[in-house]
């Protein structure tokens, strides 16, 4: 991972609704938001906010321009459909993992 990509923002308690293509809504957690210079853009991890503290759930990414203000919750959400950016965003996502287990 690069330095560029270690600028991590955890924003524990604000929550986006997602639909899906039926128009099913679903809330989802921030886990946290961080910039890729390499890529030069802006990415969040969500969580389904119904889980459970001991429950294993499925996190979902994507990457996310803000409003004209700067406000990321009030920005668009983009698929990430790029390998090696996956491959980034997980890295990042492990190692938020692994730090988040040392404490």
């Amino acid at each position: 991972m690069t330095d560029e990509n270690k600028n991590i923002h955890q924003d524990a308690e604000q929550e986006i609704t997602l639909i899906d293509d039926q128009g099913n809504e679903e809330l989802y957690q921030v886990l946290f938001t961080f910039d890729s210079e390499d890529y030069g853009k802006s990415y969040v991890l969500l969580y389904p906010a119904s889980a459970q503290d001991d429950e294993e759930v499925d996190i979902q990414a994507f990457a996310f321009t803000s409003d004209v203000e700067g406000d990321a919750s009030q920005g668009d959400l983009f698929p990430i459909e790029d390998d090696e950016e996956w491959e980034m965003v997980e890295e990042v996502l492990n190692t938020f993992l692994a730090d988040d287990n040392m404490q």
